[in-house]
């Protein structure tokens, strides 16, 4: 079970999960040099780029990447995520391949102007900037370089390549688009709904190639994406419906991240849809996705028993269906399971506190099972959230709105951006000015999170400077702001621990009013019948109490369902490895035919493609599961 941990020597703000490593901060150049022809310089280093990767002497990237440049790959130079730094560590994994480099080609990406070759900035550095096809030994790819003069020669400051499709096995959408009729004398009396319900139950004996644990964005995503593929895959969920995953939350809920950074593949939102959406309507639109595109999903389905076999690859799972009223069991024998509950786990509900079976008031839960705050307007209601990131804002708020007399309780710190700023931030690539969206999704993540890590510090100064009135007001009311990592801000901390931030939607300025109270740094020491003991003595009484203390890593929820055996083999999720990637979710996870899938929207619709490739790569044999 979770608990409260106490804190460590290392602050909140710099806080990494178990096992991960800090992010370092990249070094940027100075320089202000533009080239005088941006597509001849582009293509000179192509052409350069090239000749050194079709030889066997890899000696010579080092005169066409700079000593502090990040190369970020996925899927092109081998099976996995990379960012590798600087021309010695490109050299090294091209020297441990087999093969030397699984990149063929580069080529330039003239296809629109916002792809063709032009001088650009990151940060204050100016930047030669060329989107790049990639052609590789198994398929097709994409990419971003972006150049700076070292004084003599254009050189790479960072260079992102991505897998896209593999070859013969692209995905069956625009040209590839299924036909919808076969014309002439029919063989058959089934029409498209006769064969949708026979697929959709997996009738006369079908199975899933993939069986996808989690009807959220994580698990629609990636079915999508395997769907496309032609990969047959099973969505099962324990919700009634698609979508209760977000509509059963607490009631005031509504996405802290804009629309157009939210889009789903394939069925981007509508123009009219709300900045901002709603949770309800998110559940919605959840639902309405699985139906306008296909997916296989059973809800009020739950897996009551599971094994996977070393020597077939293949899995044995036994899943338990309410359908119509009657519970029904059924045996599947997918390739692979994805857990795609969630970057994170279990609720961390901190069930050993002393006393906490003893609480008399009106509730005691985590803020995953609060279903909103009841109306208590004249009532002397009291209620007191333990945690200070969005959930417990949220919640806060709501009680406040309710009529509670409410206090917060921050153990640590948290970093606080407000909305306007945050959604300031992503203007120039998410906002209804910015450039298509999968050009943003390239530009975005083509900077290597070091890189984005050393541009968050100079823009957080800048942010903090914007909130400069609301900030100062949350530090009068005894709440504490952090920076995040090195003075990092929001995505930093997100990738590194998954949380402590808040992006207010108006919960900071009634703390900075006194209309939300704050217990700043003191921990916990019992749950007294009406309330909570503090270890400076205090004492406060509540009606309600609710723990909004996050959530485990995703591997505990991995254990309770799949059991010991499938938990020991996988690693941790969640944070940076050496490399600054983040570790095992949408890659290899350590155990052969089980994945994690997770994230927020942005993150679930650009991975959901990394991690379809590799299933489908698997599926056909283009590759093996110990080349990941």
């Amino acid at each position: 079970m979770g608990s409260i941990q106490n804190p460590v020597e290392v602050s909140s703000a710099d806080r990494c999960e178990p096992g991960s490593f800090p992010l370092i901060i990249a070094k940027l150049p100075d320089t202000t040099s533009k080239p005088a022809d941006p597509e001849q310089s582009a293509t000179q280093w192509i052409d350069s780029f090239n000749q050194v990767i079709s030889s066997s002497d890899y000696s010579g990237l080092s005169d066409l990447f700079l000593e502090e440049s990040f190369w970020r790959d996925q899927l092109c130079l081998a099976w996995d995520f990379h960012c590798l730094k600087g021309p010695q560590e490109i050299s090294k994994l091209f020297n441990a391949s087999k093969s030397g480099s699984r990149i063929k080609s580069l080529a330039l990406d003239t296809s629109s102007s916002i792809r063709a070759p032009k001088t650009s900035t990151l940060g204050d550095v100016h930047t030669l900037q060329a989107f790049l096809t990639v052609e590789t030994d198994v398929g097709n790819g994409a990419g971003v370089v972006r150049l700076v003069n070292d004084g003599s020669t254009w050189k790479v400051l960072t260079l992102f390549t991505f897998l896209k499709e593999l070859a013969g096995y692209e995905e069956s959408t625009g040209k590839r688009r299924p036909n919808g009729v076969e014309h002439g004398e029919h063989t058959s009396n089934l029409n498209w709904l006769d064969r949708r319900k026979a697929e959709e139950n997996l009738e006369d004996g079908q199975e899933p190639t993939v069986l996808i644990l989690g009807a959220g964005q994580a698990g629609l995503t990636v079915a999508a994406r395997l769907k496309m593929l032609g990969v047959r895959s099973l969505i099962v969920d324990r919700e009634e419906r698609i979508g209760d995953n977000w509509r059963t939350r607490y009631h005031q809920l509504v996405l802290h991240d804009a629309v157009w950074f939210d889009h789903l593949p394939y069925l981007p939102f509508p123009e009219s849809w709300p900045i901002f959406t709603p949770k309800d309507k998110l559940g919605d639109w959840f639902e309405s996705y699985v139906k306008l595109l296909e997916l296989n999903a059973w809800t009020q389905t739950t897996i009551s028993n599971s094994a996977y076999d070393d020597a077939s690859g293949q899995w044995t799972v036994k899943l338990e269906r309410i359908r119509d009223g009657k519970t029904e069991s059924r045996i599947v024998h997918p390739k692979h399971i994805i857990q795609a509950t969630g970057h994170s786990g279990e609720p961390n509900f901190p069930s050993r506190i002393p006393g906490i079976k003893d609480f008399k008031g009106d509730r005691l839960c985590h803020s995953s099972q609060f279903p909103g705050a009841p109306e208590s307007k004249g009532k002397n209601k009291k209620a007191i959230i333990v945690g200070c990131c969005n959930s417990g804002h949220d919640i806060a708020q709501d009680y406040h709105e309710k009529g509670y007399a409410v206090t917060m309780i921050q153990r640590s710190s948290t970093f606080v951006v407000t909305a306007e700023t945050n959604l300031a931030a992503l203007d120039s690539l998410y906002s209804p000015h910015s450039p298509p969206l999968e050009e943003a999704d390239m530009l975005f993540f083509s900077v290597p999170n070091a890189v984005q890590k050393r541009l968050n510090i100079d823009a957080t100064v800048g942010q903090n400077k914007t909130d400069e009135k609301i900030l100062s007001g949350l530090e009068k009311a005894g709440f504490k702001l952090d920076k995040g990592p090195d003075g990092s801000g929001l995505w930093i901390k997100y990738l590194q621990r998954g949380g402590g931030y808040y992006i207010d939607v108006g919960c900071s300025q009634l703390i900075a009013d006194g209309k939300i109270r704050v217990k700043q740094g003191h921990e916990i020491t019992s749950v007294l019948p009406n309330g909570l003991q503090f270890d400076d003595g205090e004492m406060l009484e509540a009606d309600e109490i609710v723990f909004a203390t996050g959530y485990l890593n995703m591997r505990t929820q991995c254990r309770k369902i799949f059991g010991d055996e499938v938990a020991d083999r996988v690693k941790d999720v969640w944070g940076f490895d050496r490399e600054g990637e983040l570790r095992t979710m949408w890659r290899k996870t350590g155990h052969p035919g089980f994945w994690f899938m997770g994230g927020n929207l942005a993150l679930c619709r650009w991975y959901s493609r990394m991690l379809a490739l590799q299933i489908k790569g698997l599926v056909e044999g283009v590759t093996g599961y110990g080349d990941l």
